[in-house]
């Protein structure tokens, strides 16, 4: 909710700064988003009429204007604006003033013609976006006067985030009614009288959808200039609102809405067939929206309708075929209520968000339609004329939801705050806040107004209390309960030191939505389904994730349209897959592309591989306590990797995560630059570790031994370390993998691989017997379980 200070200042104006004013609704609970001037630094600038328009002499698109301002002689200033009249009163920014971007005003020579000054347009004066032509005046604008000060250009647009249980604050009267509240002085509202019927034209409304729809109210007004010109007042008061001027109509039902909150819609009479009927869609309806897009209608959607076919969506916006246009004469103003519940979710799901749906959604008063329809009805009389009609008001009370009478008990009042208040100070703060209350023996009997549908119980009003009365206000306590630290086994797996672990490897933690797109989730893992969102934030996040990879991989791609080619990330979260219930686990996933080792002059510095990334795994297991041969690393096919270099990650005979390069197909599809390799490791699953235990050193020395063996392409160096070790038992206490051939004197499909074994005992010096009884065993065992030969 974005509105101007001085307009708020209209309403209740307590003695207090802006900054601190803005400290205030943040500490009330209406968090001040932003507080900014509402126009761009510039001097110099005054109101100027335009005396007379004499064409250039030597230019067809420029004009010569003798323009005063309030001094002796008139001003000579060529202009380029088409929209230039003798009589027009303007904005003149004379020699010497300085306009947004520090652009100065100069005396000036155009076409060989002088110019001292310069007419503005609103967007040459920062007000605008862009516009088309010099900035029109009203007539009565006093000559000569500073154009900031006549403006009230010194204001400030204060932004207010309002959470969503707040739509009473979505309007001015809200927002006012805190400020009042919050200092303790009055609110001054603006007189809202009722408009008598000149006319007896009248629309009838069928309510057929009385529960999404409990009030509607309509009024016909005919004869109504639609052309004309909105007063800068209002102009300036919805532009400070971030809401652009769209024609005197649409201007004052958005005027209406950020000053009351209540949103409003006007039809083109002539466009409306009969009688409005407030209805659910029919199944595969058509409706063109204004701006000319076109939806299908399901039967859960609210419509105003007339006898033949929807005229606008409900709560959210208008049908292009019963808008207001240039050439509308009569127009029908509505004003109705619509149930947070009937709107809710339903413009997103067409793919729309406007200030109504959002307004509806959050829960508009369900007494302020009348008022809001007067409020409208006086403003457009006073604007474009015309003569109303008798306000039509179709209303099933039944269906609007009472407040309810809450018991509010002193006693708690203190106890649950922590400080005792003078039960006349809380009086005060519920009368302010417009709560109906009566005394009670142990209290308040209480109704919140029908615009907060967030008051239902005693903590409610408790939460009111202590908000107005002040958090600072609130002494601090030291708690007095024990507390208990949980319990956690030292063996069990640390989050945190991984994190360091991989932080140590020059790995940076990311943080990425639990969202993601339906097409990139189905990439890379296309044999589960997602859980689909009923209300996502946007199309490309209504799934849920089912790993970490999406989330990495569209942080390397933003990254590398940056000039990142070096990225290695992590990130630990959980993931969501349906099954019986819905597993929640968490995860531990990285991604490493580019270059192994940051950019130097040293030595050349070759790209990351599949191995560098398994050295990171390893690390990160290391963590259990677990030796090295306590996990594996096994060949395996996932649809995101690449078929040649994937791995499932095996840990204590179960597989725990997957690795391995990112498929080329994919890799190209996503647009990333090189192989990227990724890893992800279920933490549940490798949750219990073990502590170290300590072993004496032997006092023999070691002896190592050589070997060369060839074997198939197919054998794997986990599959020969594990046969090694089952052959020779404690002796060899270690197996180094220092040469891995193929090519020359090696057969087609085989390989050679050299190994060296380090053989030791605790008790004794190892004799070159002993140790070449091991080795023989071991070749021979070899030998037989894969057909392994000596190499020499």
């Amino acid at each position: 909710m974005k509105f101007s200070e001085a307009w708020l200042r209209e309403w209740v104006d307590p003695s207090v700064t802006t900054l601190e004013m803005a400290d205030q609704l943040s500490m009330a609970g209406l968090e001040v988003d932003s507080v900014e001037s509402v126009a761009a630094a510039f001097n110099g600038v005054v109101v100027g009429e335009v005396l007379a328009r004499e064409q250039h002499p030597d230019a067809d698109k420029l004009s010569v204007c003798s323009v005063s301002i309030g001094g002796d002689e008139p001003l000579q200033i060529v202009c380029g604006a088409g929209n230039v009249v003798a009589g027009m009163r303007v904005p003149v920014a004379t020699v010497g003033a300085v306009l947004p971007g520090d652009f100065k005003i100069k005396k000036a020579k155009l076409r060989g013609v002088q110019s001292l000054g310069m007419i503005c347009s609103a967007s040459e004066l920062g007000l605008a976006e862009s516009s088309e032509g010099i900035m029109p005046l009203p007539v009565d604008a006093p000559l000569g006067e500073n154009f900031r000060q006549y403006l009230g250009l010194e204001d400030k647009a204060i932004d207010v985030d309002l959470t969503p249980d707040r739509g009473d604050c979505l309007g001015l009267a809200g927002i006012a009614r805190e400020v009042g509240v919050i200092n303790r002085c009055p609110v001054n509202p603006p007189s809202i009288q009722a408009v008598s019927a000149v006319i007896d034209d009248r629309v009838e409304v069928d309510l057929q959808a009385d529960q999404a729809c409990p009030r509607y109210l309509c009024r016909v007004i005919r004869g109504v200039d639609v052309n004309a010109e909105t007063p800068l007042w209002m102009k300036e008061r919805l532009r400070r609102s971030d809401i652009r001027s769209l024609g005197s109509v649409v201007d004052v039902t958005n005027y209406v809405l950020l000053e009351l909150g209540q949103p409003m819609h006007g039809f083109d009479l002539e466009k409306v067939e009969a009688r409005i009927r407030v209805r659910m869609a029919n199944a595969n309806e058509k409706l063109i929206l204004i701006g000319g897009q076109e939806i299908e209608l399901d039967e859960e959607t609210l419509v105003i309708a007339d006898a033949g076919r929807p005229l606008a969506l409900a709560g959210i916006m208008g049908g292009e075929g019963s808008a207001v246009s240039e050439t509308t004469r009569n127009i029908l103003l509505e004003s109705a209520f619509f149930t947070p519940t009937a709107i809710s979710g339903k413009a997103r799901g067409f793919g729309l968000h406007t200030d109504s749906s959002h307004r509806f959604e959050r829960g508009v008063d369900p007494q302020l339609q009348a008022k809001a329809m007067e409020r409208a009805t006086a403003l457009l009389l006073e604007i474009a004329g015309g003569e109303p009609g008798p306000v039509v008001e179709v209303c099933n009370e039944k269906k609007i939801e009472q407040r309810p009478l809450i018991e509010l008990r002193a006693q708690r009042v203190n106890r649950v705050l922590g400080v005792e208040i003078d039960p006349a100070e809380v009086g005060d703060i519920l009368k302010r806040l417009e709560m109906e209350t009566s005394e009670t023996d142990q209290g308040w009997q209480v109704r919140a107004p029908s615009c907060r549908f967030d008051i239902a119980i005693e903590e409610d009003l408790i939460e009111e209390i202590g908000r107005i009365y002040g958090y600072a206000r609130i002494p601090i306590h030291r708690g007095q309960s024990a507390m208990v630290m949980r319990e956690r086994y030292e063996a069990d797996y640390d989050l945190g030191r991984a994190k360091q672990l991989l932080v140590g490897r020059d790995y940076q933690e990311v943080i990425t939505y639990s969202f993601v797109s339906p097409e990139i989730e189905s990439m890379i893992d296309p044999e589960t389904t997602p859980i689909r969102l009923a209300n996502p934030i946007s199309a490309d996040m209504s799934v849920m994730r089912t790993s970490l990879w999406p989330g990495l991989l569209q942080t390397a791609v933003y990254n590398q349209s940056r000039q990142q080619s070096r990225v290695r990330i992590f990130e630990s979260g959980r993931c969501f897959v349906q099954r019986e219930a819905i597993d929640q686990g968490m995860v531990l996933a990285g991604l490493v592309s580019g270059e192994c080792l940051p950019e130097q002059w040293g030595s050349d510095i070759p790209r990351a591989d599949f191995y560098d990334m398994k050295g990171d795994v390893e690390a990160l297991l290391s963590l259990t306590g677990t030796p090295q041969d306590g996990f594996s690393f096994a060949s395996a096919e996932h649809p995101a990797l690449h078929p040649g270099q994937s791995a499932a990650i095996g840990f204590q005979g179960m597989s725990v995560g997957m690795m391995g390069m990112l498929h080329p197909e994919l890799e190209q599809r996503l647009g990333l630059n090189g192989a990227t390799f990724l890893f992800e490791i279920e933490l549940a699953k490798v949750a219990k570790g073990r502590l170290p235990g300590f072993e004496s050193l032997s006092k023999y020395p070691s002896i190592r031994r050589d070997i060369a063996i060839v074997v198939d392409e197919s054998v794997t160096f986990e599959s020969i370390r594990n046969l090694i070790r089952d052959e020779s038992g404690k002796i060899i206490t270690d197996i180094r993998l220092f040469d891995v051939y193929t090519g020359k004197n090696v057969d087609s499909g085989r390989k050679s691989l050299a190994l060296g074994l380090i053989l030791q005992e605790k008790s004794h010096t190892l004799t070159d017997k002993e140790v070449d009884g091991v080795v023989t065993a071991v070749l021979d065992r070899l030998a037989g379980d894969f057909d392994s030969k000596l190499r020499n």
